[in-house]
């Protein structure tokens, strides 16, 4: 299947446009851009310049995904923004390429990235994450697999945001969030396990119950972090619990008490 491209649409003579890619009016589509088979762009999204994108993507009115990394370090290195099959980008969402720091600026496959919101340089987005409207997300940023971001969220960079969890709306996030929890506010508190996300991605009662004794164990006891640690790993502990502490343990930036 060919694609279909509109006619006011301009395409530099790098890309290559995969089959059956449908690209909409006023469309502009730079040096070193790879639009995989089945992708959609909408009216005036701009694809700067080496931009991969893989099967089925979807991109919505006036995105614009390759610009220059917002860095002052950065002096023209060739750079890239990679995206995941079967992501669905709507209006206006802006992502940055990456600095010689990473190389790229990746999302992975089957996010979901609402209006308005930015991806700054060298931020890796794992899979199946939702960002929600007008969130802005700093450079240098981890998000893994599953996370849940919720509107209006200001993102530190550095910080890592981990699998399962909940982001909610208006939250300035300045500090690791650890995997399987509910973090709100500014300043950011947490507040308990994800557990109706958790049981929405199929996570058994008994994990559930396991990552809630931890929780408690590490947060609501009257004993420091590290020894709430140490005493979880006396004992054999699931994977996702194992995941919940080596996230602690690991965290560069330190996590809300």
């Amino acid at each position: 299947m060919t694609a279909r491209v509109h006619p006011t649409a301009l395409i530099d003579r790098t890309a290559r446009i995969g089959a059956g890619v449908e690209i909409g009016p006023w469309v502009l589509v730079g040096p070193n851009v790879e639009v995989g088979d089945g992708c959609s762009l909408g009216p005036r999204v701009t694809l700067e310049r080496n931009v991969k994108l893989a099967q089925r993507v979807r991109i919505g009115v006036g995105a614009v995904l390759g610009s220059d990394p917002q860095d002052i370090s950065y002096q023209g290195e060739e750079t890239w923004v990679e995206v995941g099959h079967d992501t669905a980008i709507r209006e206006f969402v802006t992502i940055d390429r990456g600095t010689k720091a990473s190389g790229a600026t990746r999302v992975g496959a089957r996010c979901f990235l609402m209006t308005y919101s930015h991806l700054g340089h060298d931020c890796q987005v794992g899979d199946d994450v939702t960002i929600a409207n007008s969130t802005e997300i700093s450079g240098h940023v981890t998000i893994q697999d599953h996370a849940n971001i919720s509107g209006l969220v200001a993102v530190h960079q550095f910080v890592t945001i981990g699998t399962h969890c909940f982001v909610g709306g208006a939250t300035r996030v300045n500090q690791d969030v650890p995997p399987y929890v509910k973090a709100v506010g500014n300043p950011m508190e947490l507040y308990g396990l994800n557990a109706v996300g958790l049981r929405r991605a199929g996570f058994s009662a008994e994990a559930i119950l396991a990552l809630k004794h931890a929780y408690r164990m590490v947060f609501n006891s009257d004993v420091p972090v590290s020894q709430a640690i140490e005493r979880l790993r006396t004992t054999p502990q699931t994977d996702e619990v194992e995941r919940f502490l080596s996230f602690l343990e690991q965290s560069a930036r330190g996590v809300p008490a």
